[in-house]
């Protein structure tokens, strides 16, 4: 993903008010790192489990600079979405610090609900287990839809004799149990070549998503593919095998179209390739999804976490594009709009 510091005109963050519009957020000139690392920005002057900070006394006729640490983890997918915003944001405000991790979306609720980050982000709403976790430890919090995406089935270029695939013939290569090989064990009409499997691991909201939208059931698949909760390691791994197969969401594809073939897919109403309009219409089902952030509403009162979420609000349409997502449709951006309403008017 471009993470460059380009700024496209954005609306200045506002410390600790309360107007609701759409997303953005920022950094600066700090590394990014890759896996699940976080990004690492400037030190913090103070921090609490989950990233608290300090508002510098203002001078005499300015107002207070924020400062601190905002904790964020969880979807990969998600990841370079608030990675962007926090570059952005910190343009702004180098005084906050916000390392982004990527552990996948359940491992990302897994630190939420205990208090250990500020926000999380997810390709996938809670659970009800995730949500029994939080409500335990008192971790209340809001979710916030940011971008629409579609996970995209990937193979390496070199195989030329598919472009579309059905919901069945995925089940038959990803189900719990499956015992195909090759491609010719999916489609007679295919080659007796084996077909090798990159996918995310367990921890990821795209694995949760796709087998149930594939197989039925969150979670049941088959576990003999190379798996990882980093994208850009299947992107790798399916670029770099002539005879793979791979799935994740689409901006891992769009920024890597050169080296990858997305299939269209078809879940009983004909063949439907991945791309914005097809996501934000619906067509592409089962596969098309929505994009969340949940931050913590106890996080929410301290000044940095507030300025940092309204300023992803506020500037959504731009960090969607800037990262390469697909961006909300209209009735989706009135609903976000909405809910950070009530939420800053509560």
């Amino acid at each position: 993903m471009n993470l460059s510091t380009t700024r496209r005109g954005f609306a200045p963050a506002v410390a600790v008010a309360s107007i609701a519009l759409v997303l953005a957020a920022c950094g600066s000139g700090d590394p990014v790192t890759s896996g699940n690392d976080p990004i690492e920005t400037s030190e913090p002057t103070e921090t609490s489990a989950n990233g608290g900070g300090t508002t510098t006394p203002p001078p005499e006729d300015g107002p207070a600079e924020l400062s601190g640490t905002i904790k964020v983890d969880g979807s990969s997918t998600v990841f370079p979405l608030t990675s962007v915003a926090a570059e952005l944001f910190r343009q702004e405000h180098p005084d906050v610090r916000i390392p982004v991790g990527e552990s996948g979306t359940g491992g990302g609720f897994e630190k939420f609900c205990v208090g250990e980050t500020a926000i999380s982000d997810a390709s996938r709403p809670i659970d009800p287990e995730e949500a029994k976790i939080c409500k335990k430890n008192d971790v209340t919090y809001d979710e916030f839809s940011i971008a629409n995406d579609g996970i995209t089935v990937v193979v390496n270029p070199a195989v030329d004799f598919v472009s579309c695939i059905t919901t069945d013939e995925l089940q038959k290569i990803w189900d719990k149990g499956s015992e195909v090989d090759s491609w010719n064990d999916v489609n007679p009409d295919w080659p007796d070549e084996e077909i090798s499997l990159y996918g995310p691991g367990t921890d990821s909201g795209t694995f949760d998503f796709f087998t149930e939208a594939i197989n039925g059931e969150e979670g049941i698949s088959r576990t003999d593919y190379q798996s990882s909760e980093n994208d850009n390691v299947i992107v790798q791994g399916v670029s770099g095998d002539e005879n793979a197969m791979g799935y994740f969401g689409y901006s891992y594809y769009a920024e890597n179209q050169d080296s990858l073939k997305a299939l269209e897919v078809d879940g009983g109403e004909g063949c439907v390739a991945p791309a914005p309009e097809t996501v934000q219409g619906g067509e592409y089902s089962p596969l098309g999804r929505q994009l969340f952030i949940y931050p913590s509403q106890a996080e929410l009162q301290k000044p940095e976490v507030q300025a940092f979420v309204e300023f992803y609000i506020q500037n959504i349409d731009s960090v969607v594009e800037k990262a390469g997502f697909i961006p909300l449709n209209e009735q989706q951006k009135q609903e976000l709009e909405q809910k950070f309403q009530q939420l800053t008017s509560g």
